[in-house]
């Protein structure tokens, strides 16, 4: 009961996560963040691993999952001291696109209640994209993007727990069956020796 508890609880964490990564990878997609693009594509490639894991009574890729989940936890501790600039870090550097664009998060022009003010004419950039970003804005984007990623933290913790404990659930049962002689690799040659020998000791018999 409490192997099946865990993996249900794994499985429900998985599909929550591909929903979470899904809409995160689409707003990453509009502001052009390609770093952010390039981790989240990988998270949403291992935790579909890891449902398949799951399902499948396969324990190395619950494990990759597992392993995964502490460097998406640093990711994403990252992002957070990113956008809250903690440690020297600046939000308004390119280091999440690479220096490919001049582009920042979505949500700095398209926050919660932001009033989206365009580039003076002749001042924007080529393409006629606002980079200005918007103004009276309920939350701040440095704050929406921490808060995406205080999520995936906590999810990905609760993730890595249920992973841990599917695994040893599965090791255990593995354990046990083979203890039983379920991987014994000559279980009808022992059953069948017996009777062999008792046959050839009657032929053997003078008459």
């Amino acid at each position: 009961m409490g192997r099946c508890s865990g993996r249900c609880t794994l499985i429900f964490v998985c599909t929550f996560q591909l929903v979470t990564a899904l809409e995160r990878q689409v707003f990453d997609f509009l502001g052009y963040q390609w770093a952010p693009i390039l981790a989240t594509f990988t998270h949403i490639v291992v935790v579909v691993l890891g449902l398949f894991g799951t399902i499948q009574y396969r324990p190395r890729y619950v494990v990759v999952y597992a392993v995964w989940a502490v460097a998406w936890i640093t990711w994403n501790a990252f992002i957070i001291c990113f956008y809250l600039e903690v440690g020297g870090l600046s939000k308004d550097s390119e280091l999440l696109t690479f220096n490919l664009s001049r582009h920042r998060s979505w949500w700095r022009e398209h926050g919660p209640g932001c009033v989206r003010k365009e580039p003076a004419a002749g001042l924007g950039p080529p393409g006629g994209q606002a980079l200005v970003p918007g103004i009276s804005c309920a939350l701040e984007h440095s704050y929406v993007e921490a808060l995406h990623s205080a999520l995936q933290i906590l999810v990905a913790l609760v993730g890595f727990v249920c992973a841990c404990s599917v695994v040893s659930a599965f090791t255990e049962e593995e354990d046990s069956f083979d203890f039983i002689g379920g991987f014994d690799p000559f279980p009808l040659y022992h059953v069948n020796e017996k009777p062999s020998r008792l046959l050839f000791q009657q032929t053997s018999l003078p008459a």
